[in-house]
């Protein structure tokens, strides 16, 4: 039994079958509110006087002065107690759809920036449940800029990834970054994803980037939500999820106490 409406159905349909969906964000007010509070902070973490064009982030600030900006623009956004807000807001019926209405949201919103040419910000291959996630969460990747090529990132498909775990139980010498990416690269699908659209993608499937070999600057947010109920990994509750959709049935019935 499937009670899922017709519109519900085909974009769990495609999911399961890509791994990912890429589509329009839902609010454009809350794009705009991102935007604008990505642009103001970086302009004013590098002191900048004109408004920033993020494609060109890459004339004003150097490979080794980087990372700094990232962290820095990390804590700031994130101190924002309207940006999480505003961030789930962009996917949030597809979120409900493919997740649960119950939802965990990461603390702390991530941002990845990839200078032209800049080999320091690289993500090598990998699935995130390889390293403690839970295979209940989804990841939102939201891009600041047209993002394509190899200004984007790229991931597995489904059913190759279910070859290539048999694969890995087969031979156990791929165990390093660079013999599982050469036994995959041909395999990889490059993802386009313009500003305005979000991605929603199934972290448990190997993905990744490589050297920015575009002319432009890569700047993208991303953050995991999974159910509430769902199976944690190593990232519990408090320390890395909070829960954002609560329902009344889920505070009454978690306060609940026998009274005999």
């Amino acid at each position: 039994m499937n009670y899922l409406t017709q519109k519900e159905l085909k974009t769990t349909r495609i999911f399961l079958n890509k791994g990912y969906i890429i589509k329009r964000v839902e609010n454009v007010i809350s794009h705009k509110y991102i935007q604008k509070k990505i642009k103001n902070e970086i302009s004013r973490l590098l002191k900048l006087k004109r408004k920033i064009n993020l494609n060109y982030l890459h004339l004003y600030v150097s490979k080794e002065k980087l990372n700094d900006l990232r962290v820095n623009l990390i804590n700031s956004v994130n101190k924002d107690k309207n940006f999480k807000f505003h961030y789930f807001n962009l996917a949030k019926s597809n979120l409900y759809t493919l997740i649960n209405n119950e939802l965990m949201m990461q603390k702390n919103i991530n941002i990845s920036i990839q200078l032209p040419n800049d080999d320091s910000s690289l993500l090598p291959i990998h699935s995130d449940v390889w390293s403690g996630d839970s295979p209940y969460e989804f990841n939102l990747w939201v891009p600041m800029v047209n993002c394509y090529k190899t200004k984007s990132m790229y991931i597995l498909n489904p059913k190759d990834n279910q070859k290539f775990n048999k694969t890995i139980i087969k031979n156990k010498k791929l165990l390093s970054s660079a013999s599982v990416y050469n036994k995959l690269k041909k395999k990889l699908k490059w993802l386009k994803v313009n500003t305005g659209e979000f991605m929603i993608f199934d972290q448990t499937l190997p993905h990744g980037n490589v050297v920015n070999l575009e002319k432009h600057t890569r700047v993208s947010l991303n953050c995991r939500f999974k159910s509430i109920f769902s199976p944690y990994g190593d990232k519990k509750i408090g320390e890395f999820f909070i829960p954002i959709t609560p329902r009344a049935s889920t505070k009454i019935g978690s306060k609940y106490k026998f009274p005999f």
